[in-house]
C-alpha cells in the first residue's frame, strides 16, 4: 500500500521508499525513513496534496511524491 492510501487519521508504519537518489535523499530529510510511524492529518481541498504527522512534525506531501512510499498499517 502506498502512504497516499491512507485516509485521513490512519496510521501506517514505511517500509520502504522507491525514489531516485535526489528524491529519496529529500524523503529522508524530512522523516520518510523506514520504520517510522506516519499519521496523514489534513489534505487539500483538491485532494492533491495530504499533511502527515510524522516524527512529531507536521510535512505537506503531493500524492506524487507519497506514491513513491510503501507503508503497512499499524
Amino acid at each position: 500500500m502506498h502512504l497516499s492510501d491512507l485516509k485521513i487519521n490512519d496510521k501506517a508504519i514505511i517500509k520502504s521508499v522507491n525514489a531516485c537518489d535526489k528524491e529519496l535523499r529529500r524523503l529522508y530529510d524530512l522523516g520518510f525513513v523506514v520504520d517510522s510511524l506516519v499519521t496523514p492529518i489534513l489534505a487539500s481541498p483538491s485532494k492533491l496534496i495530504k499533511a502527515y504527522l510524522i516524527k512529531d512534525s507536521v510535512i505537506a506531501l503531493r500524492n506524487s511524491d507519497a506514491v513513491k512510499i510503501e507503508v503497512e498499517y499499524v
